[in-house]
Formats: C-alpha cells, sequence, structure tokens
C-alpha cells in the first residue's frame, strides 16, 4: 500500500468556478421555489374555477317536491307569475291581456342562444333572458349582444342549484357571481330573478318562500310561469307552439329554453309562434315592460299623471307593436369594483377556457408517450435479457488482465472500510486507488488502517487538495496503472464477482464503457423501499432499453467501467455540469465508443434516508443532466456513429426523462379534477388501470432482477407520494435551468448502513 499526497495539509482552497456561481446564485433559490409553487397554484386554481363554471364542483342536483306550502300567503299561491316587495309587501302581477313576456332559460348556449336572438331581431320581438352565471362568463360575447339588441336579462343562479337547499351564503354567492359575470359581460347588473326548477307560484313551498322574501328585501323581482311550452320535453314544434300559446286572449309568461339541451325544435318552433300570436293581435313584451304598465296604471289610478315613465320604457318597437329597442328598467349599469371584479372573472374565465382544453389535449400527448415508453421498455428489456443470457452469448475472449478500480471520497468515514472490505473479496485482479478529496473527517487514515487490517496490499490512497469529484476522478484515472479502470462511489459496495462481470464487455474493441447495475442498499425505510423501486424499474429497466438502442445516457457514478485511453481521448470527467457521469456518457457516444449494460456486475449503494437529502440529490442529478444535454445539443448535427446519440439517444432522454415528467402531474391533477369535478369511479378506475400497467412492468424488471416482490406493495404510496416529490424536484431544475441559476455539489450524509451485499457474508 502506497500513498500519495498532492496537496499542503491545512492550506484552504480556492472555490472552484462552480462553487462561486453557485454563492452568487444560491439567494435566489428561494423565489425560485416560491415561483415553482405559484404555477402550481395558479394551475390549480384555473382547474377548480373550470370545474365551478361547469357547475360540476359541489354539484348539488336535489331538486325539492311535493313540500307543504301552509306557511305561504294565498294571495301569492293565486296570484300572477311576477313577485315583487314593493314598499316591503309581496305582491304578485300577471301579464296584460293579449300580451306575451317570452322568457328563456339556461343559457347563454354558443349554438342555440345566437339563433334565438337571431329570430328575436328579425321578429322585432324582445326577450328576457335567466342566464346562469357560469354560463355568461363563458360566453360573454352572446350576453352582450342581448343587452345590446334590446333584450332583457335575469339571474337563474350561478350553477343552476335549487335555492331551497342552500345556506344563506351559498345563496348570496350565487346571486353576487351572476351579477359579477353579468357586469364582465355586458357592463349591466340586473333585478331581474328566476329560481332553477320554479314552475308557477302555487309551487312555491315553505322552503323556498324565506329565499323570495330574502332576495325581495333586496331588490330582486321573481319571475315564474302561467304557460310553459314544455320544449326541454322535446314533444315536436306543433306542441311547443300549442303549449305556448294562452287561453282566452289571456296575457302569459311563457317559458321556454335556449340552452340545456339539444334545441332545434325550439328554434324551429320560435318562429311560428312569433308569427301565430302576432295574427291573433298579441304583442310582445319583457318582464320589466309588464311591471312598468302595472306602475302606470297604478299612478293613473292614485292621480299620479304626467310623470315620466323609466328610462328606455314607453316608445314602441317596430311594426310588431312591442316595447322599445332597449328595455333595461330591469338593468343598472356596472361601476366601479363590481365592474371591474366582473372583468376580472370574465378574463380569468377566459383563461381557463383555453388553458384546460390546451392540458386535456396535452395529456393525451402524454399518456400516449408514457404508455409508448411502458411498451418498449417491456418489448426491449425483454429483448436484452434473452439476448444477454444466451448460454452462447459472449463478448468475446474473457477479459482476465488486472485493472484499476477509483474510489473518489470525500468525507466518507462511515462507509469507506465497508467499500474496501468488499472490494478485497474481488475474484478479479485488481488495484485499488481512493482519492480523498480533501477530506475533514479522517477519511484516508481510515482507508489506510482498514487495507493494513485486511491485509491489502493493492490499495492506494491519493490525497488531493477539495477541488470536487470530477478532480478527483481524473486523479485517480492519471494515476491508475491499467489500461481499464473502474469507477465507484465512496459509500458503495461490490459483490465479489461484480467486477470480473463489469469488465467482460470490454472483449468487444468497440466498447468504450460499461454501466452496472446499481442497487439500494438500504431499503428496509419507506425512503428506501421507494428508491429500490425506482432503480429496478426506472433506472434498469431504461439501461437495457437505451443498450440495445446503442444511446446509454448515463453510467451510473456508484458502478462504472471505462477504457482508460477512451476517457482521456475525450478530456476526462469535466468539471461543466453537475452529472459529470451523464457528461462522460455523451462524449464517449460522441467519441464513437459503444456503452452497454452489463445487469449482473452488482453495486450496492446508500440511497440517501431522508426527504431532504433526497431532494437535494435529485435536484443536482435533473439539473446536471439538463447541463449535460445543452453541452452536448451539437451531438445532434453529428453524423455517423458518433451522432447516434444526438439522432435517437437526445429525443429519447429529453422526451421520457424531462417533458413527459415535467408534464406528469398534470395527470395526478387532472385524475384529482377528474374525481371531484366530473366522475369519481370512472376516474378511480383510470388511475388504477395506470398503476396497474406500471405495476405490471415493475413486476417484469423485478423479475429480470430476481428481486423480491413484497417491494411491490409500496408501489401505491409511492406513486402517491414520492412520485410527486420527484416531478417537483425536475420542476424546480428546469426554472432553475430556464432562470440561468447554478448549483453547487451538495455532499449527502452517510450512516454506513450498506456494509455487505446482500446474500454475502
Amino acid at each position: 500500500m502506497t500513498t500519495t499526497t498532492t496537496s499542503s495539509r491545512g492550506r484552504r482552497r480556492a472555490p472552484t468556478r462552480i462553487e462561486r456561481a453557485a454563492g452568487k446564485a444560491s439567494a435566489l433559490q428561494r423565489p425560485r421555489v416560491i415561483l415553482a409553487g405559484l404555477l402550481l397554484l395558479a394551475l390549480t386554481s384555473i382547474m377548480l374555477l373550470d370545474g365551478y363554471l361547469r357547475a360540476e364542483v359541489g354539484g348539488d342536483q336535489r331538486v325539492r317536491d311535493g313540500a307543504s306550502s301552509s306557511k305561504v300567503p294565498d294571495t301569492i299561491l293565486d296570484g300572477g307569475p311576477i313577485l315583487t316587495f314593493r314598499g316591503g309587501r309581496a305582491t304578485t302581477l300577471s301579464v296584460p291581456d293579449k300580451t306575451i313576456a317570452l322568457t328563456f332559460d339556461d343559457g347563454p348556449n354558443p349554438t342555440w342562444t345566437p339563433q334565438v336572438l337571431a329570430i328575436l331581431d328579425k321578429y322585432d320581438v324582445p326577450g328576457t333572458f335567466f342566464l346562469v352565471g357560469s354560463m355568461v362568463s363563458r360566453y360573454p360575447d352572446i350576453v352582450k349582444t342581448m343587452v345590446e339588441q334590446g333584450n332583457e336579462v335575469g339571474v337563474h343562479t350561478f350553477t343552476h342549484v335549487d335555492l331551497s337547499y342552500q345556506s344563506e351564503s351559498r345563496v348570496n354567492r350565487e346571486m353576487e357571481q351572476t351579477q359579477l359575470a353579468l357586469a364582465g359581460a355586458a357592463g349591466i347588473t340586473t333585478t331581474l330573478f328566476r329560481a332553477p326548477y320554479s314552475s308557477e307560484t302555487d309551487a312555491i313551498d315553505n322552503y323556498s318562500w324565506p329565499v323570495y322574501q330574502r332576495l325581495g328585501k333586496e331588490g330582486y323581482t321573481s319571475v315564474f310561469v302561467d304557460t310553459d311550452s314544455d320544449d326541454w320535453k322535446k314533444p315536436g314544434v306543433a306542441k311547443i307552439v300549442d303549449w305556448a300559446t294562452p287561453k282566452k286572449n289571456e296575457g302569459a309568461s311563457v317559458l321556454m329554453h335556449d340552452a340545456g339541451g339539444d334545441r332545434s325544435q325550439t328554434i324551429k318552433a320560435l318562429p311560428e309562434y312569433i308569427e301565430k300570436m302576432k295574427a291573433k293581435g298579441y304583442t310582445f313584451t319583457t318582464i320589466s315592460g309588464v311591471v312598468e304598465k302595472d306602475n302606470a296604471s297604478s299612478r293613473q289610478a292614485t292621480g299620479a299623471v304626467g310623470q315620466r315613465p323609466a328610462p328606455g320604457v314607453g316608445t314602441q318597437r317596430g311594426q310588431g307593436g312591442s316595447d322599445t329597442a332597449r328595455l333595461q328598467a330591469a338593468h343598472r349599469t356596472a361601476t366601479g369594483t363590481t365592474l371591474y371584479e366582473g372583468k376580472a372573472l370574465v378574463a380569468a374565465v377566459a383563461v381557463a377556457e383555453w388553458t384546460v382544453p390546451a392540458l386535456s389535449v396535452g395529456l393525451v400527448v402524454v399518456g400516449v408517450a408514457v404508455m409508448g415508453r411502458f411498451g418498449m421498455m417491456l418489448v426491449l428489456a425483454r429483448r436484452h435479457y434473452r439476448q444477454r443470457n444466451k448460454r452462447r452469448f459472449s463478448w468475446g475472449p474473457t477479459v482476465t488482465r488486472p485493472v484499476s478500480v477509483i474510489v473518489p471520497a470525500y468525507n466518507e468515514k462511515e462507509c469507506i472500510a465497508n467499500t474496501l472490505r468488499s472490494l478485497s473479496r474481488s475474484t478479479h485482479p485488481i488495484e485499488i486507488i481512493v482519492v480523498d478529496d480533501g477530506s475533514t473527517d479522517g477519511t484516508s487514515e481510515i482507508a489506510r488502517e482498514a487495507a493494513r487490517s485486511l491485509g491489502m496490499t493493492n490499495v492506494r490512497v491519493v490525497r488531493q487538495e477539495n477541488a470536487g469529484k470530477p478532480a478527483a476522478l481524473n486523479n485517480g484515472v492519471r494515476s491508475a496503472s491499467h489500461d481499464i479502470v473502474v469507477m465507484m462511489d465512496g459509500d458503495t459496495v461490490f459483490e465479489p464477482e461484480t467486477v470480473a462481470q463489469l469488465v467482460q464487455p470490454f472483449a468487444d474493441p468497440a466498447v468504450g464503457a460499461v454501466a452496472g447495475n446499481a442497487k439500494v442498499g438500504n431499503r428496509d425505510t419507506v425512503i428506501g423501499a421507494w428508491q429500490h423501486i425506482e432503480y429496478v424499474m426506472g433506472f434498469n429497466l431504461d439501461r437495457r432499453m437505451y443498450d440495445l438502442l446503442r444511446c446509454m445516457p448515463t453510467i451510473p457514478g456508484a458502478i462504472g467501467a471505462f477504457r482508460r485511453d477512451a476517457v482521456l481521448q475525450v478530456g476526462g470527467m469535466s468539471e461543466d455540469t453537475l452529472a459529470e457521469d451523464t457528461d462522460i456518457t455523451i462524449a464517449m457516444h460522441r467519441a464513437g465508443w459503444r456503452v452497454v449494460y452489463q445487469e449482473h456486475a452488482r453495486a450496492w449503494t446508500e440511497a440517501p434516508g431522508s426527504l431532504k437529502q433526497l431532494w437535494s440529490q435529485r435536484y443536482r442529478w435533473s439539473y446536471g443532466t439538463m447541463q449535460a444535454l445543452w453541452k452536448h445539443r451539437k451531438s445532434l448535427t453529428d453524423r455517423g456513429p458518433s451522432g447516434r446519440f444526438g439522432r435517437v439517444g437526445m429525443p429519447l432522454v429529453v422526451i421520457f426523462q424531462i417533458l413527459t415528467p415535467v408534464c406528469a402531474p398534470l395527470i395526478d391533477v387532472f385524475t384529482a379534477y377528474s374525481m371531484i369535478f366530473v366522475d369519481f369511479w370512472a376516474a378511480l378506475c383510470a388511475w388504477l388501470a395506470v398503476l396497474g400497467i406500471q405495476l405490471v412492468c415493475a413486476a417484469y424488471a423485478f423479475r429480470l432482477d430476481r428481486e423480491k416482490y413484497r417491494y411491490l406493495l409500496m408501489m401505491p404510496l409511492q406513486q402517491l407520494a414520492y412520485r410527486q416529490m420527484m416531478y417537483l424536484v425536475l420542476i424546480h431544475s428546469c426554472i432553475t435551468a430556464l432562470t440561468g441559476g447554478r448549483l453547487r455539489w451538495q455532499k449527502l450524509k452517510r450512516t454506513g448502513e450498506v456494509g455487505t451485499p446482500a446474500g454475502v457474508s
């Protein structure tokens, strides 16, 4: 055993370029985390708004029927269809004889409402539209046209619920939100109201009556029906016209619908109905027209003549004898906070209306890509396994010559002795070079003592000033005596056959590097079990696939082997990125070397034991991978064998390791959205189906690696918790990359739990 020192003890080193940049940018990390959180919050808010607009959030489909009306005055039950509270006293009004107040419910609808408006405009007839607030906010232009055309609008609640079941606060919210939607769409509010599922006044019961009283005190006029076309039943044009015709020349508040389903029969019946009623001498008015005529009659009866009618009332519209082109008695101009809040609501809805469908399309693409990846992994992994495990398969003549094992170590006092102990059992001739990267915990002394106690004479401990892992590996490569170098981490242990298995592919002169099979050693905790599943399924299935496609993106730092000359040819391990393993792997591809995966070369590594350490490690991995891909972006234009990674590997890594994982949280968000707002059981079944596909892939990966299936019991919880964290890490890394941030190397706390490979005593 020899010891080499390449630095002066006690001397403080100058910070590396990456650390200097990290020091300047460290203060920006918190804002980036906040930005990522705000983006997620914005998306969640948009989806909640979209669900609420579609009346699917907290949806209440209850409709009260058959309740007692003992507390409702008989004058109301037997009165006309218009309920007012003038002077604080409940009063009903009827439509005058030979007059029609034509009303429409449930709109606006982008298909049917414009057709209704066109017919009314053609026949110079006004209508009163009771609008659902959620629909108003989605189709504001239709409402604006409706008001400008001289029609009247009323509130039909925001989500079309039976208000008799709702709390006072919910009733207020339904009314206020609809008024805001009207303010944002047409710049007005209204005093008219029609309750969903209402009919004639004799249907008012003890539960709904307090609602009408409360709204009446707030200035609302509640509108009912005395002539129902029942067009929602789609009985045919003739019956719609007949049912909407009042008897004996009486006046009527007629109900039709411009939304809520297929209204093609209504569209056909409406012109025929208008022509029929005009031929019978009827005139058409609005609800406020009826109220104002009643007010005028009251004034005349009390001698209050000569007063002006309310604004917009009192002149005739066209030859049909209907009221003015702008019957705005029920409308109020929205101003101040109401107007601006209304415009903000309409703008937010416009964003939601564009965002949610766009995300839906994107999710279909992501879902297809993810499912395609699973299918490709299964097919290629099976092919890889069968190809490499044939009895006649061989890389060439058995590689028996000695190799150099490089162990970079920085403050690895807990693990370094276990690492050397595992290497002492190697069945392949090796020299071991421990590169102590300026440790302050006595790592080099522990390594020398472990080598002495184990009787290992093939160990060299090389000390250097702290310069980072890439510099330590380069130092080890320069110090290596053999043409094949094996690189491992200071917290990793090898099985006796690991090195022998790892170097066999070098019998093929085209092979420049070999990736081993990294295993999680501390898998008995929840976090460890999650990472174990990820290593077996995510990493090793991927490596089998990439091996066959000849575009392996990463040789794991825990276990990898290289031709020494190839490493020197590409300039060694680079400090340009935080993922030096990915960086050099891509560089090997670009230099024309083949990179393969050796599944039987197993290494046991200590995975992070806390969520904080796991976040730090994966943050560095994700960011470093992006750095490496950007550094080697010119591989996209490389020609020949050196360009294979750019043509195949680069797109696969970008799609499957960056783009789809970044978008994958949306799948879970949409799953939650569907469970809450659409169909709980259908969404749950879809989620379970995807989980089932992933379980199949994981089970197959475990079978190939001969792992125990019991760990797969943790997979559902992994999908709900661990996977979300990995997605957030990737999103955080993307934001850091897009905003020009830099990261420093982050040393993880080790415990030395992984002392002996599984099955080795």
